[in-house]
């Protein structure tokens, strides 16, 4: 016996016991593909050789609840339990999806049905009158409670204390303290000072978490925390507060890669993260491409950089240009007013020569040199030199080779799907010429908002979560700061 989620190549065997299973309210074949094939519906059927029977659920993201859309086994199978084996897997990825809630109507008629729904647990909230036609039979509404685990999250990986709560999918909390201004005097982030700072800032983010949320600790149910890649000493920061909570409260601890987290992110935006996807993370400290199968099993590391990070480029070329740190939003307002046209700077390993081996790589170093020497030049020479239309043209070159070998990491492996993340995203062209190339190549774009793009609590809360809700084993005590942790290693044990 197999219990599998149905596909519409299913469909043949579906129609074929349809009208056995539900007569007059039997769907059509139109509609049932509809459903088998929807974007928010799942269909589950159990296989004894040929398929005896299915079920389905319908779950809209940010809705925090699912609609069992109907259950069904064969006359000559019922009475075996295989109606609760379907009801069940339903609930258990009701339960993956977020859901808080699952609710259902069953005729009133159907006694075996309503007695399975309530060891179930579902209890009666309303009655549809002669909701079944053409017989005029009442249907129940019937409703389950889910219990979805609460999470606090810890990041601590730069220069941003972070602490964020999630309860399943949803968002409760989202505190952040930034050091930035600290580091702004020394022009860059400073691993020292960057520590110092979230030694400082974690009990009251915390308190503020914790607030937000109007929780107390007694009430989380786990605490996540980042151990890496990013800065040792802040990592340890953040690794030592997170292990204090856990061992004071008696909460079991999960440590979660913080680059991972970022799509993470995209569950609290979206409901839930849609499989498979392609992710470009762009930041200060990490540039990478991702090929995200699996959030929890299957993440693939498709190019990352190789020197210069695009968010250290922009830091770099903004100081080339007399602008404070950081650059990022300082280029992003110079460059508003120059030409992208009007310097053609270089492309970095966008060569052909460059694709065997670095086809999905990143390289940032050649641009900021290629700025430094226009820079020198035309100062040494006399010449006039316009700042904005240099913003422009080296933000142009950047955002050009991010996007592309995103592009193309999504036509390459036939994702039809991209994921931005990391500070960078907030920059205005990067985020207009993503949406104009994902738009002409047919490419769902997502982004979640700038608040979970930055390093952020809630995201490591999210990917916890979603270890907790999976049933995965919590970390040991004896983890510890990985500051090159890979990307294919989700959680550490």
């Amino acid at each position: 016996m197999e219990i599998r989620e149905l596909t519409t190549s299913d469909l043949t065997a579906v129609m074929a016991i349809e009208p056995e299973l539900f007569g007059d309210d039997a769907w059509t074949e139109n509609s049932m593909t509809s459903e088998i094939a929807g974007q928010f519906t799942h269909y589950f059927g159990v296989f004894e050789d040929e398929l005896v029977g299915y079920g389905g659920i319908s779950s809209i993201p940010n809705s925090f609840a699912s609609d069992i859309q109907t259950i069904g086994i064969t006359q000559s199978r019922q009475g075996q339990g295989l109606g609760r084996m379907l009801a069940e897997a339903l609930l258990a990825k009701a339960k993956s999806l977020g859901s808080e809630a699952v609710f259902l109507d069953v005729r009133a008629d159907n006694s075996g049905a309503i007695a399975l729904y309530k060891k179930l647990g579902f209890v009666q909230i309303d009655v549809r009158k002669n909701y079944y036609r053409p017989a005029g039979v009442d249907a129940l509404v019937m409703k389950l409670e889910i219990y979805q685990p609460i999470v606090l999250g810890v990041e601590s990986t730069c220069d941003e204390t972070g602490i964020g709560i999630v309860k399943g999918n949803r968002l409760l909390a989202n505190a952040l303290h930034s050091s930035m201004d600290e580091h702004a005097k020394f022009g860059g982030v400073v691993p020292e000072v960057a520590a110092r700072a979230h030694l400082e800032a974690m009990q009251p983010t915390i308190q503020r978490a914790l607030q937000e949320a109007g929780l107390s600790m007694s009430q989380v149910d786990a605490i996540a925390v980042a151990n890496g890649p990013g800065l040792a000493g802040a990592l340890m920061v953040g690794i030592g507060a997170a292990k204090a909570l856990a061992i004071a409260n008696d909460k079991p601890i999960y440590a979660v890669n913080h680059l991972v987290g970022h799509v993470g992110a995209d569950v609290l935006e979206s409901g839930s993260v849609t499989l498979p996807t392609i992710a470009l993370l762009v930041s200060g400290g990490h540039t990478s491409l991702l090929l995200v199968r699996d959030l929890l099993d299957d993440v693939e590391l498709l190019g990352e950089t190789i020197d210069d990070a695009a968010g250290e480029a922009f830091d770099k070329v903004a100081r080339v240009l007399g602008l404070p740190y950081p650059g990022g939003p300082e280029i992003d307002k110079l460059a508003a007013t120059g030409d992208p046209k009007a310097i053609r700077f270089p492309r970095g390993l966008s060569l052909p020569k460059d694709m065997v081996k670095h086809r999905f790589d990143f390289s940032f170093s050649g641009l900021k040199t290629a700025v430094a020497r226009h820079v020198e030049k035309a100062e040494d020479h006399g010449l006039p030199l316009s700042k904005p239309d240099v913003a422009a043209s080296f933000r142009e070159a950047a955002v050009d080779v991010l996007i592309t070998k995103a592009i193309n990491a999504c036509e390459r492996y036939q994702v039809r799907r991209l994921l931005l993340g990391g500070g960078v995203v907030a920059n205005a062209r990067l985020r207009q010429v993503a949406k104009e190339r994902c738009d002409a190549a047919g490419i769902e774009l997502r982004i979640p908002r700038f608040s979970l793009c930055t390093d952020n609590g809630a995201m490591i809360a999210s990917l916890g979560a979603q270890l907790v809700m999976a049933g995965r084993a919590p970390s040991s005590l004896g983890f510890g700061a990985e500051s090159t942790l890979e990307v294919t290693k989700v959680q550490s044990l």
